[in-house]
């Protein structure tokens, strides 16, 4: 059987020569930082690889902690805590980006691998170094520029239009420290929130898009690489609320560039592990928004929806294992998240939606329900991307209260 070489992906390696890899009698460890939902789905993976793998949480109740038997409890900030954690482990990889980069880079001093390493984790880290590292490759960005003073973003905004884009450069997600103002006084506004207080900041171009993209991609330490079906998203309030793989209507120059951008990226920047790269699609242009260096949200249809699950590739990506078929099982994959409502029992959904549609996949991370939180999220494969999106929305408003039939 010839070996499957999806677009960006080296030659896959002889059986002799991953032999002499792979001198270990005991299967690897992989030591995840942060106990999200990430952590607890990328465990689910882990156990049928039949690795070690091991969870730094910050409380005992977080997501991952409930599910994975090797937990430990500390603080990602904290690089005791952090040392002793990744003791034992063979890589070290992350279900966020915020660890300071002069605690990986201990680890690193001490022998263990890290996963995407600092220098590239820099880059999801620090939005303006994300920017000028992008710019310098010639990768198409909105205009942007860092500033500090509200005099700053007024001439930007009068030289590139209004409104402007602000962002704290570090600490931001899931449109937390990101403002859209139209005029100086709501950038005064921005600049004046305590998150704002002693940070830098970005300011871009609005850019006028018809929607959101994601393009995903899975690297390894040898520069093997496959990229996933490019996928639309919606956001609402700065949350990803819902999936549709593959884009529908995306034509195929449009895709291949975009998966293009995402394998060039993970290259120049030295990415091992996931990437995830957001899009602006204005119909004619592409723009990069933002970059993750893990397992994202916009992946999370491929644990139903294809060959091989995004959770799956990271850790084959971070062990330097030869890489997973990426492609769809089915035309079409519909996610949609589950944020949290008026109901706090969400078990009690479950006989309702599985009665109503058989299809349905559910997956509840464990969280004390908020409203706006995300709490889970629910996947559907089939040939109407019309349909499985109505059903999903059906689901999640089930979940969340919004409607009771």
């Amino acid at each position: 059987m010839g070996a499957y070489s999806p677009i960006g992906s080296s030659p896959a390696l002889t059986l002799g020569q991953y032999a002499s890899m792979v001198p270990k009698d005991q299967p690897p460890v992989v030591g995840m930082i942060g106990g999200g939902q990430l952590s607890r789905m990328t465990a689910e993976a882990a156990t049928a690889l039949g690795i070690g793998f091991r969870v730094l949480a910050e409380r005992p109740d977080d997501p991952a902690a409930q599910v994975v038997r090797d937990t430990r409890i500390g603080s990602h900030l904290d690089a005791d805590a952090v040392l002793e954690f990744a003791t034992g482990c063979d890589v070290i990889t992350f279900d966020h980006e915020q660890v300071p980069a002069k605690i990986l880079e201990r680890l690193i001093e001490r022998g263990i691998s890290v996963r995407p390493g600092p220098s590239a984790l820099l880059h999801a880290q620090d939005k303006a170094h994300m920017r000028a590292a992008l710019t310098a490759l010639g990768v198409p960005c909105p205009a942007w520029s860092t500033c500090s003073r509200v005099e700053e973003v007024a001439s930007f905004g009068d030289e590139h239009g209004w409104p402007v884009v602000l962002k704290a450069t570090r600490g931001g997600y899931d449109g937390k420290g990101v403002w859209v103002v139209s005029d100086i006084a709501g950038a005064t506004r921005a600049l004046a929130t305590g998150q704002g207080r002693g940070t830098e900041w970005l300011v871009e171009e609005h850019i006028a898009f018809a929607r959101e993209l994601s393009a995903q991609v899975a690297r390894s330490p040898q520069g093997q690489a496959v990229a996933y079906p490019v996928v639309q998203t919606r956001q609402m309030n700065g949350i990803c609320a819902e999936v549709i793989a593959p884009a529908p209507s995306l034509s195929d120059e449009h895709a291949v560039r975009a998966q293009e951008m995402a394998l060039r990226i993970a290259g120049d920047l030295g990415v091992v592990g996931m990437l995830a790269v957001e899009l602006f699609d204005t119909g004619d242009e592409l723009f990069v928004n933002e970059l993750a260096m893990r397992p994202h949200n916009s992946g999370h249809w491929t644990i139903e929806g294809a060959v091989t699950s995004q959770f799956e590739n990271h850790l084959r990506a971070v062990l330097d294992l030869p890489l997973g078929d990426p492609r769809a099982r089915a035309p079409h994959a519909v996610m949609v998240n589950i944020l949290g409502g008026d109901v706090d029992d969400l078990y009690s959904a479950y006989r309702h939606v599985f009665a109503r549609d058989p299809e349905l996949k559910v997956h509840l991370y464990g969280k004390a329900v908020r409203p706006g939180r995300k709490v889970g999220h629910v996947t559907l494969l089939g040939d109407d991307a019309d349909d499985l999106l109505a059903r999903g929305r059906h689901a999640a408003d089930y979940f969340t209260g919004n409607i009771d039939e």
